[in-house]
């Protein structure tokens, strides 16, 4: 590889002042030799120097392109720099005909570029040009779940939602590092262009202490578009729960970690058999003591709007709940399935209530906490909709990676 050498740049530019991928201009055949105290100009080189951006050139996006090739010889030394001298790392390819910077380079800065290559007789040619980089570009962030420093139930993935659209999604995932003390290997998955979750094969265990590195800072996300967060999110994992919900049987049993000493069991009422409550492995991701829930807001039309559900624990992104319910008859919890798809236990007005069956299942729950649905009618719950990657058989969330492949 051919290594940057200033100080051949600085002398082969001093005599080739003025050239631009040639020497000097041979005589023509047969014009009358050079008078005394003349010299001939040396042979052009052969060698081509062709450089981008073009000289002078404005608003360069940080990814370029910038790049410096030669035809019919080799480059000898490229320096690329700022106004202050600060070099910008670059790269010669292995037979020695490109040139290109190691990264992307800073925003709102002026450079300088500078290359010198020879032809196969040694003969030298020289190219310069000035260009700057754009002042601003687009950027993106990352909003994070799990929130630093909160403690939460075994089933919370890290679930990151982009500000723009990622178009390089290996780039991004790759700046990104969840790791967790036990060690446990954790998988990313993308759910379109904007998410990117992150979870282990399992459940994790409880005391778990979790950490999540984003290095985004300057990561292109997008043609133009780039992080700008470096920063990293803590979490920690609680006691372990896991609850069986039965829609058939109407009960839900909550446990110690699944398949652990039973807790407590509750009756509860599901969805009735036009609006089937979602089964498979459902996470709560939020928690409202009291809510307002209106069925416009679900494509429900004027079915319902109640201005103060009681423990309301949210399990979907499109409005699946599990929530106290006062206005019902106590006889439906336990025995019928009544409810638009919610998951309802029995409580009292204004959500103050901590005997209740709701207030009691409100107090003793936190946010990743798992509830798995069981029932002989209704569909399960797509993965993307709320935290609910864990219905994705292990082999299927890892072929979500794209820096995995």
């Amino acid at each position: 590889m051919w290594a940057r050498r200033a100080g051949a740049l600085a002398w082969c530019l001093a005599v080739l002042t003025g050239c631009a991928g040639g020497g000097g201009t041979p005589q023509p055949a047969g014009s009358a030799s050079p008078g005394p105290g003349h010299v001939a100009p040396p042979p052009a080189s052969r060698a081509e120097i062709t450089a981008l951006p073009a000289d002078g050139a404005q608003d360069v996006p940080p990814e370029g392109p910038v790049r410096v090739t030669v035809a019919e010889g080799r480059l000898v030394s490229v320096r690329l720099a700022d106004a202050k001298g600060t070099e910008v790392a670059g790269t010669v390819s292995e037979d020695g005909s490109a040139w290109m910077p190691d990264g992307l380079l800073p925003l709102g800065t002026a450079f300088t570029l500078d290359a010198v290559a020879e032809d196969g007789q040694g003969r030298k040619a020289a190219r310069h040009t000035d260009f700057s980089t754009v002042a601003r570009a687009h950027t993106f962030v990352a909003f994070f779940t799990p929130e630093d420093g909160s403690t939460v139930g075994v089933g919370m993935p890290v679930s990151l939602r982009f500000s723009r659209p990622i178009a390089d999604r290996a780039a991004v995932e790759k700046a990104v590092e969840v790791t967790a003390d036990p060690p446990v290997e954790v998988a990313a998955h993308w759910f379109g262009n904007q998410r990117l979750d992150l979870r282990p094969q399992r459940y994790w265990a409880a005391g778990t202490r979790v950490t999540v590195a984003l290095r985004l800072k300057g990561v292109q996300g997008a043609p133009g578009e780039f992080g700008t967060q470096v920063r990293e999110v803590r979490f920690t994992v609680g006691r372990a729960q896991v609850s069986t919900v039965d829609l058939d049987a109407h009960t839900l049993t909550v446990r110690a970690g699944r398949g652990g000493p039973v807790v407590k069991e509750l009756k509860v009422s599901g969805g009735d058999p036009k609006h089937t409550t979602y089964r498979g492995v459902l996470v709560v991701s939020e928690k409202y003591k009291v809510t307002r829930m209106n069925s416009q807001t679900v494509g429900m039309g004027d079915e319902y709007d109640i201005k103060d559900v009681p423990h309301a624990m949210r399990l979907t992104g499109s409005g699946t709940f599990i929530h106290g319910n006062y206005w019902a008859d106590p006889e439906v919890f336990g025995t019928a399935n009544t409810s638009h798809g919610c998951i309802g236990l029995a409580d009292v007005k204004g959500g103050t209530s901590k005997d209740s069956p709701a207030g009691w299942l409100f107090e003793h729950t936190i946010p990743g906490d798992v509830l798995e649905v069981k029932a002989s009618a209704g569909d399960v719950v797509p993965p993307s909709n709320g935290l609910n990657g864990w219905n994705l058989p292990w082999e299927q969330w890892r072929a979500g990676s794209a820096a995995a492949h």
